[in-house]
């Protein structure tokens, strides 16, 4: 196999919201950086999909909002799980980093007087969704993309990143390595300091808004490396996706339809939200996603098995200013959503499980940084709409500081070469005319998630989930990859497939120790919270016993 080398102070892996930010702060400080992505630069994460809003405290249309609100509805919000400095980290910078992304070239709506627009969103007290119509994350996008382009940043695009690399004191993580997905070469990264901002997991299931690059490459690559991971069991579903046609299938339908005054109505004809939450549609999202498998569940769904969402009671003209790329969106497969329902489902989300960083993204092992949906702590059990944007910036800035400011204080160390042989071997050995092909172990593993793992969970069906996880270890053994090297696409998904098995072994092992029910983690054997025992977050580490922590402390 062909090998390429490269060497830079900060390497960034993801080039979504959290990577350009962290990249973008790390070169004003004078570190030399590269962003390297598993898809294309700027465009394979899941910020540009994200079209709600970013939320941050103005008090531009509620003028009694605070700081200490948002606090406090992202720590409800969150079943008090969350990392309390990191949520006052999240919040208090939130405005700041809003700013920032203006200087960048971003444009948020405003109101007549000039000041910034904010709209609803589930689980807040006030409204302080800042937000671009429905297309927030990628204006976002475009300013950030701008700025990495004046900052003159190398990026790499198409590389899949599949090991972090040691000194040879294994003390340091000095670099990464892994694959072109356009020539199937190896790549080698020899950087001072590097971050993760790979994104979630999505993939784990078959009905997802994500990107299709998000399986977990990121927070598993950590994890192999001795990196602690926390709160795994914590998989949001957002709960209007698209349910037809089938290529459309899980594609996101923005919480801005609700904050813009969205009714769910089932097939029954009744607004049903009310059955469930005093906040009807603006209730969380764990809440709302459940109620509406609930409907779906007792029969009142619609024929093809999902609700409806309309806004047909609305103005025409705020439904094609407010909600322009959902217009399109339905005109497209032939649906007018001004004069007619939408029909939706629960979709794979958002994963507030991943990497434990501290408020400055820093991980358990030294020179190694992490930012963005990757890492856990901010969102506790459930994270609120409009927060993950927020985090992207907050948290990419943090680690861009972190990261370049280390630069300053340390050397280039060489990679261990055993560890960049032995990934060599392993990537070469899965060239092999086995019977199985990757594609259809991915779908297999995402069948078992959706049926085991998902919204609703009881210890029988976790425990089937891990045997028939476990049953696959002679596909993964024995699978069909064709040795060409131009867009080896069965080589990518053989390397995602190892990746994600192992994921969702993670998520179902915290999953049966999580015995009752908090935010996303609903256990119909353990239906109830239980603060008593379970006011804590697990962490995983492959080295070491199970820990927990603490979060009754506040």
């Amino acid at each position: 196999m062909d090998i390429q080398e490269y060497e830079c102070d900060v390497l960034v892996i993801g080039s979504g919201g959290a990577g350009c930010k962290c990249a973008i702060v790390a070169s004003k400080n004078e570190a030399d950086v590269i962003i390297v992505s598993k898809g294309l630069t700027f465009k394979s994460g899941c910020t540009m999909l994200a079209e709600g809003g970013y939320n941050a405290v103005f008090g531009h249309v509620d003028a009694e909002d605070s700081l200490q609100l948002h606090i406090q509805d992202t720590l409800k919000g969150g079943a008090f799980l969350n990392d309390l400095m990191m949520v006052h980290k999240l919040v208090t910078d939130s405005p700041k980093r809003l700013i920032e992304l203006e200087r960048y070239g971003s444009l948020f709506d405003r109101l007549e007087d000039g000041r910034l627009n904010q709209r609803a969103f589930g689980g807040q007290s006030y409204r302080r969704t800042c937000f671009k119509g429905d297309q927030t994350g990628h204006e976002m996008m475009l300013g950030l993309r701008e700025e990495v382009i004046r900052e003159n940043i190398t990026t790499h695009d198409e590389v899949m990143i599949t090991k972090l690399l040691f000194d040879d004191e294994n003390t340091k993580i000095v670099g990464a390595m892994g694959i072109s997905l356009k020539d199937s070469s190896i790549i080698i990264y020899n950087s001072k300091t590097t971050v993760i901002a790979s994104g979630g997991c999505g993939w784990l299931y078959p009905v997802t808004s994500n990107a299709s690059q998000k399986t977990g490459d990121g927070i598993m690559m950590a994890y192999n490396a001795g990196v602690d991971v926390m709160d795994m069991e914590m998989v949001q579903f957002h709960p209007t996706g698209m349910l037809s046609p089938k290529s459309r299938r899980g594609v996101l339908i923005t919480e801005a339809v609700r904050g813009e005054g969205g009714h769910l109505i089932n097939a029954e004809g009744e607004r049903f939200m009310i059955n469930y939450d005093p906040r009807e549609e603006l209730a969380t999202r764990d809440v709302v996603a459940r109620a509406i498998y609930t409907e779906i569940q007792e029969g009142r769904g619609t024929e093809d098995g999902g609700v409806y969402l309309s806004v047909t009671h609305l103005p025409e003209e705020q439904v094609q200013t407010k909600l322009q790329t959902m217009v399109m969106q339905f005109k497209d497969i032939g649906v007018d959503i001004i004069n007619e329902p939408m029909v939706v489902a629960p979709t794979a989300h958002h994963f507030m499980g991943g990497i434990k960083i501290t408020g400055d993204a820093q991980t358990n092992i030294e020179n190694l940084y992490a930012a963005g949906e990757v890492t856990s702590g901010v969102h506790g059990a459930n994270r609120l709409g409009g927060n993950a944007l927020a985090d992207t910036q907050v948290f990419g800035k943090a680690a861009g500081i972190s990261s370049s400011q280390k630069v300053k204080e340390t050397s280039l160390f060489k990679p261990k070469q055993s560890d960049i042989d032995d990934e060599i071997n392993r990537i070469e050995s899965l060239w092999t005319e086995g019977k199985y092909k990757p594609e259809d172990i991915k779908k297999e593993i995402q069948d078992i998630m959706w049926k085991y793992v998902a919204i609703i969970r009881d210890e029988e069906g976790l425990k089937q989930a891990q045997k028939e996880l476990d049953d696959l270890s002679e596909k993964i053994n024995n699978m069909n990859i064709p040795p060409h090297k131009e867009y080896n696409d069965e080589l990518k998904t053989a390397l995602e497939v190892i990746s994600m098995v192992d994921l969702a072994r993670l998520i179902i092992t915290s999953a049966l120790l999580r015995k009752e029910s908090r935010g996303a983690h609903f256990r119909s054997d353990y239906p109830e919270l239980n603060d008593d025992e379970y006011l804590k977050s697990f962490v995983l580490n492959k080295d070491e016993e199970i820990k927990t922590v603490d979060r009754g402390l506040f």
